[in-house]
């Protein structure tokens, strides 16, 4: 059913007609779908922020979601959003034009963090924290400015595992991103719908679709990113055992407390004595 007749969201005037590319389109939208059911990020009449920021996997996150709203299947209010950090050579219109042509209601937002980033940080470390940082307070900002339920990312399947990783490796813990996050002020969800969708696919749709792509060359261009070599270590794993990125994203899906460490997440010393089950099994 897929773009008959005249049932088709301007988002995909010119998708391509082959089978391969429906497949792939069904299968992020089959995906997108059963995040936003498993986490419950619905509230029918809610309002989103949808984070824009011009890569390949914000436009498939606003591709997915426009199209299940057009579906009918998805009962919220969509507003695309841009933060235009002031980073040099930004091509700042790119964005509202393709949005405009789209037919997709959307806020453009400047704010100049790209300075503050380069003032504060050392030479040498990572920008990644603080721009993500200051990113997050004006995305904020402007979900409340415009009735925002929730402030929507574009963070697929590939950010968590690596994330997870992150945190194992670096951070000395398990966790991740999750699909659905109040915030610390309690007023506003962090949405993640693309947490069972494959980065490979994002990029894939993105570039079938010739997409406008805008590249981060803020974080692009620094060498030695620890999120890069955790990427390349994940890259090497698939190569050698296709199909391991999915098991690991469903183990992740599957945690089992006794079977871990945690004193907080299973209580251990409650335990009954062996000999206790044993006696109760005889009475």
């Amino acid at each position: 059913m897929l773009d008959d007749g005249d049932d088709i969201h301007p988002l995909f005037n010119g998708a391509p007609k082959t089978t391969e590319f429906r497949k792939l389109r069904k299968r992020i939208l089959r995906e997108t779908r059963e995040a936003v059911d498993r986490y419950g990020m619905v509230n029918r009449g809610d309002r989103w922020l949808v984070c824009l920021s011009g890569g390949k996997d914000s436009y498939t996150l606003l591709a997915a979601l426009v199209e299940l709203q057009w579906r009918g299947v998805l009962p919220v209010d969509l507003l695309a959003c841009n933060l235009d950090q002031g980073q040099p050579g930004f091509p700042a219109t790119v964005l509202p034009e393709f949005l405009d042509r789209m037919g997709v209601p959307h806020r453009i937002e400047y704010a100049d963090t790209y300075s503050i980033v380069m003032d504060k940080v050392p030479q040498g470390r990572t920008f990644c924290a603080l721009c993500s940082r200051l990113r997050r307070g004006n995305l904020y900002r402007i979900a409340r400015e415009e009735g925002c339920s929730a402030v929507v990312l574009g963070h697929h399947r590939d950010d968590i595992l690596e994330t997870f990783f992150l945190n194992l490796f670096h951070g000395g813990k398990i966790a991740t991103m999750p699909p659905k996050l109040l915030n610390d002020d309690g007023d506003l969800w962090v949405l993640r719908p693309l947490a069972h969708v494959a980065e490979e696919d994002c990029e894939r749709f993105a570039r079938a679709m010739d997409y406008p792509i805008i590249p981060c060359d803020l974080c692009g261009s620094q060498d030695g990113l620890q999120r890069q070599a955790i990427k390349r270590m994940l890259d090497e794993w698939e190569t050698r055992a296709p199909g391991r990125r999915g098991k690991m994203a469903s183990a992740l899906m599957n945690v089992r407390p006794s079977h871990l460490l945690d004193t907080g997440l299973f209580d251990f010393t409650g335990l009954p004595h062996p000999g206790a089950i044993d006696e109760k099994s005889m009475e």
